[in-house]
């Protein structure tokens, strides 16, 4: 999810979502055109562009660009980590095949603080 931080009319709330099937896409369209947004009707709309690594400006990412909201290029704001799990999932997506299990149970970590931790020296 890439949501635009741009003042400019073509950019000023912008919302761009890829979507792994277009079915899904094409229904949420359908939904959010139905839809409200502080006193605004939402206006949604399928984009052919699926990469928007181009589109994003550069010097923003730095904390360089000197256009401001009014920059031509993207600037993104970050989501909520909340918002992220909820979209993302929880944990990391791991493509590997899971590990085999040789029936032995890993051995314990001792979890008893050293001395230098517990007084707060590192």
């Amino acid at each position: 999810m890439n949501v635009c931080d741009n003042l400019g009319d073509h950019l000023v709330g912008n919302v761009y979502v890829k979507f792994r099937r277009e079915e899904d896409a094409e229904r949420a369209v359908a939904e959010l055109n139905n839809r409200w947004f502080n006193g605004q009707a939402v206006h949604a709309e399928l984009s052919p562009v699926t990469d928007f690594r181009e589109s994003c400006c550069r010097q923003y990412e730095m904390g360089e660009c000197t256009r401001g909201g009014f920059c031509n290029f993207m600037h993104l704001r970050p989501i909520s980590r909340n918002l992220r799990r909820q979209l993302y999932g929880r944990g990391p997506r791991h493509r590997s095949p899971p590990r085999s299990h040789t029936g032995h149970r890993p051995r314990e970590r001792n979890r008893r603080r050293s001395p230098d931790h517990r007084h707060g020296r590192f």
